[in-house]
């Protein structure tokens, strides 16, 4: 199913010539330098394809001769290389290896036979010429040794290179496949010539930088009823191009139509052009610099189409794929495949949206994108502290519509009992698990709201609120203090408050005799109000990891709701 999806993306891509993505047999390859020669041989100029791109150095890429997997052996490209390959000089490996190298690629274009075509023949000319000989007056020389670079040729006379003449072309197509054995492709569901190894796929963060296979039997242990390599999983060669081309341009530097969360690569597509496959990598990925309100905008566009039902009919019917990978030695692993209408995923993603809202500050951000949560919840805030799979496993959820991992619940609690402070992505976090786990698991359970909730009585909201109240009457009491209540007593007031209570509320009447009586007055009538029937049933003497949660919110909630305006607490607070 994964293959037979990335086959027909290929296929609609590969009808729009501006889509970018290669034709069969070929693939787009930065190529930094160009060796540009005349039709005796001679070089006439290194040509420098590099532009500066967001402060970086990019080379320009170019339609070339799709490369051949090479991992320790000795293959050469065709037309194209490294500049071991190509010029024979040492970069990176041992002398003697190298000359093999040049030795081989050399004669990779004489196999083509073109010694009458123009271009070829004034490449086999300047190989005849010691190639190496060219970066003596070179000023990037350096560059492209230590380097290694990929090089290329163009006769002065062209403007294409020399790998994309018609006769190279012809001959590639007339060429390929003469050898290979015929088979049933399980792809194309017909005759075809079979493929013994599958191209590289590259681009998934954490694999070899040669790339790596979801289809690979590179042990005899992977082999069945004794056949070898491809022939265990028959593919057409056309299928499996299609398929790995169609993979490598979604996974591209400049594809927008990839994200990175946690250690997962995801990848997405459609059937047609839609709104969902251009905003998809928005929704979730962290908003560059240049646009920090671009997550927001789409977040909103996607709430109002979905809450006022005016998502496009097509959504109903056009589907759309989500691909997540991760690295596995030399293999790439499927973390997760979701297939779905664009209606049905644009939904559920406007559902998690929805699950993660709660009050919070003026200044702070109104969406909040996975990697910025998963990063609130980590030691020191590094993405890198992200527990393993975690990224995948809330990735599946939010997609699935189901319950948010256990794992992403705890850790929240756990940094919050850690640094003592329940932050704004942490609540989301709390909040949204404890929902969606209520509805999804049929917990009779009164779900959390965005605001403070005054007639929640669950005893975590509760103490949770408490604890709010008790703190902010010390930070009135004693002004600029360096350490609260919070910073002492938060873990054991959330776990046991039956302990923690009874001394807290002894500690405020102390504090509460410092405040004027106006103001005294107004935070016992609060107090009151918050215990409720918490006074009557006296403190839990212990709270369930899910009522530490609640905890949390009843926290962050009352914190809030001191710095909300209204004229009502306004009245209050300035009487």
């Amino acid at each position: 199913m994964i293959l037979q999806a990335l086959n027909d993306y290929y296929e609609r891509k590969g009808a729009d010539p501006e889509s970018g993505i290669a034709p069969s047999g070929f693939e787009y390859k930065e190529i930094p330098f160009v060796l540009v020669l005349d039709s005796d041989g001679h070089l006439v100029n290194i040509e420098d394809t590099r532009q500066m791109v967001k402060k970086k150095l990019r080379a320009r890429s170019f339609l070339v001769p799709q490369g051949e997997k090479r991992s320790s052996g000795i293959k050469a490209y065709l037309l194209w290389d490294n500049v071991e390959y190509v010029l024979g000089v040492v970069s990176k490996g041992k002398s003697e290896r190298v000359e093999l190298q040049h030795k081989a690629f050399i004669e990779r274009i004489e196999s083509l036979g073109l010694e009458d075509d123009p271009g070829v023949n004034a490449i086999l000319k300047f190989m005849r010429h010691s190639p190496s000989d060219c970066l003596a007056d070179c000023d990037y020389a350096k560059e492209i040794i230590e380097g290694g670079v990929f090089m290329t040729f163009r006769l002065n006379t062209d403007t294409e290179l020399a790998c994309q003449r018609k006769s190279v072309i012809n001959e590639l197509q007339n060429s390929r496949n003469c050898q290979s054995e015929s088979g049933f492709c399980m792809i194309g569901g017909k005759e075809d010539v079979l493929a013994k190894l599958q191209p590289a796929i590259k681009g998934v963060r954490g694999t070899n930088t040669t790339g790596g296979n979801i289809v690979s039997f590179n042990l005899s242990a992977f082999n069945s009823f004794g056949n070898e390599q491809g022939a265990n999983a028959p593919m057409g060669e056309k299928a499996s191009f299609a398929y790995t081309t169609a993979l490598n341009h979604l996974l591209g530097k400049d594809s927008t139509q990839k994200l990175h969360v946690g250690d997962a690569t995801t990848v997405f597509w459609s059937d047609t052009q839609n709104h969902l496959e251009d905003d998809f990598a928005a929704l979730f990925d962290e908003p560059d610099k240049d646009n920090p309100d671009r997550l927001t905008e789409k977040v909103r566009a996607l709430l109002k189409a979905v809450d006022s039902g005016s998502l496009p009919p097509k959504d109903n019917e056009t589907k759309f794929f989500i691909l997540g990978l991760s690295p596995n030695a030399a293999r790439i692993s499927i973390r997760f495949w979701h297939v779905g209408t664009v209606a049905e995923f644009s939904q559920k993603i406007a559902q998690h949206f929805h699950d993660l809202e709660i009050t919070h500050g003026p200044r702070q951000r109104e969406h909040l994108s996975i990697w910025w949560l998963l990063r609130s919840i980590t030691p020191l805030g590094k993405s890198e502290n992200i527990p393993p799979n975690l990224a995948g496993e809330w990735m599946r959820a939010i997609l699935n519509g189901s319950a948010y991992p256990e794992t992403l619940f705890q850790s929240a609690i756990r940094r919050i009992h850690a640094e003592r402070e329940v932050r704004y992505e942490r609540a989301a976090i709390i909040k949204a698990y404890l929902n969606r786990k209520n509805r999804y698991q049929t917990q009779d359970v009164k779900e959390m709201t965005v605001s403070l909730d005054k007639d929640n009585n669950n005893p975590g909201y509760r103490t949770g609120r408490l604890f709010a109240v008790l703190e902010k009457i010390q930070e009135e009491a004693s002004p600029g203090i360096n350490a609260t209540i919070r910073d002492r007593y938060y873990s054991s007031a959330s776990a046991a408050p039956a302990s923690v209570f009874p001394v807290l509320l002894r500690l405020k009447n102390h504090h509460l005799s410092k405040l004027k009586k106006v103001r005294g007055i107004f935070f016992e009538k609060l107090l009151s109000e918050v215990m409720g029937e918490v006074a009557s049933a006296g403190f839990p003497a212990q709270l369930n990891l899910q009522d530490q949660g609640r905890f949390a919110i009843g926290y962050y909630h009352q914190r809030q709701a001191f710095f909300t305006k209204s004229d009502k607490t306004e009245a209050s607070n300035t009487v």
